[in-house]
């Protein structure tokens, strides 16, 4: 009975990962055969932009991000920037209002980005053709506002720019680094080529103004907001492109600590908007809208990669040793196929030393994984912040003038 009960279980993990590896893939190759983006006209019309920038406790940086946001490359009166503060030190507060940031001061007892995002909406009384999220710690290329602008006028309502590392000072901050343009050609690039919408990432976003204040006003998320977000937008039958040459900065983990708080928020958000939108996206699927049901049930039914590294592994390993050859040699081939996949994924200008000295730290990221696994139930209804610290690109393979 035990050799059934081992067997089943070998099978049931070889269709999982089955599955899970060749989703990766197929998206993975799908990326190369998305369209580059054509060059931005700037002599099409102007629209007005409002960029949104909910911060809570970000004092170390909110300075040199509202500078940066401040030196774009757009006519000046046609964007302006909104600062939402949420419990900033009184000196920081008065150095932003020194710039020329709208700054709007918020508290709430459990803070959310939703909550903060909505508190904007209802103080802002001027009108705006699209609205730009960006997180605190976010530094943006110097022609940003023209490529969204350019999507904007052509029909685009909703847009994911790249998001790139801010910083490589560390060994976990290349892993992320990495974790993130994988992300951008698998789930951003690979979907647009499939003819799909693109998954958003939660800053260097931008939508509809007046659409996006009206589906905000529905959500309520305390982790992941922008996964409903997306699924409103589909769901109205509206398609994320993903900008690639729109570059948004992004500072990375950059120790063990911060990287377990991270994941298991993200973590949370996974398991909880799979058993949401499950039903509705099954429903989706049924009536075409396939982009629905990838976003709803398929992104959230595939593991992270990580933890997906280490599932192989292991069941390569055990398989090996307990199984039939032709069990082993399945689980041996997606491990291969597994790893052709990420590396397909990965931009080439990633590939270096940096890297393979980072690897080193590979285990321990996938022991983090799994304990954020194990505890992501205590992050629910919690807001996890991630302090952020870096005022400037450290990252020597980006920068700002970056395509």
């Amino acid at each position: 009975m035990f050799d059934v009960v081992v067997n089943i279980l070998f099978l049931v993990s070889l269709v999982y990962c089955g599955f899970s590896v060749l989703y990766f893939f197929i998206f993975s190759l799908a990326g190369f055969l998305r369209k580059k983006d054509a060059n931005v006209n700037y002599s099409v019309p102007i629209n007005r932009i409002a960029i949104l920038v909910p911060a809570y406790k970000e004092d170390n940086i909110i300075l040199s991000t509202a500078q940066n946001l401040l030196q774009l490359d757009y006519p000046k009166n046609w964007y302006d920037v909104y600062i939402i503060a949420d419990s900033f030190q009184p000196g920081t507060l008065a150095r932003l209002k020194e710039l020329d940031v709208n700054v709007i001061e918020v508290s709430f007892e459990n803070s959310t980005k939703t909550k903060s995002l909505n508190k904007a909406f209802e103080a802002i009384s001027e009108n705006y053709g699209i609205a730009l999220i960006c997180d605190a710690d976010n530094l943006l290329t110097q022609d940003f506002l023209r490529q969204v602008n350019y999507e904007f006028v052509y029909g685009q309502k909703a847009v994911q720019a790249k998001r790139v590392a801010k910083n490589a000072d560390s060994k976990f901050a290349v892993l992320d680094g990495c974790s993130e343009a994988i992300n951008n050609h698998i789930f951003r690039k690979g979907a647009n080529a499939l003819g799909l919408s693109s998954a958003v990432i939660g800053s260097g976003m931008a939508f509809e103004f007046n659409m996006l204040k009206n589906i905000l006003s529905e959500i309520s998320a305390v982790s992941g907001f922008d996964k409903p977000l997306q699924l409103k937008l589909v769901e109205l039958g509206i398609k994320i492109k993903y900008l690639e040459n729109a570059l948004v900065f992004d500072e990375k983990i950059d120790n063990p600590n911060a990287f377990k708080h991270q994941r298991k928020r993200w973590l949370l958000s996974q398991f909880v908007y799979l058993k949401q939108f499950f039903a509705p996206g099954l429903s989706q699927l049924l009536k075409g809208n396939f982009s629905y049901f990838n976003l709803a049930v398929l992104n959230n039914l595939v593991p992270p990669r990580v933890l997906l590294i280490f599932a192989l592994f292991v069941l390569t390993l055990f398989s090996y040793f307990f199984q039939p050859s032709v069990i082993f040699n399945a689980f041996l081939s997606l491990s291969i196929l597994y790893f052709i996949t990420l590396a397909m994924a990965l931009p080439r200008r990633l590939i270096n030393k940096k890297l393979f000295t980072a690897m080193l730290e590979l285990p321990k990221a996938v022991f983090v994984m799994i304990i954020s696994l194990f505890t992501a139930g205590k992050a629910k209804n919690v807001f996890i912040h991630t302090t952020h610290t870096k005022n400037e690109i450290t990252n020597p393979l980006f920068k700002l003038n970056d395509n």
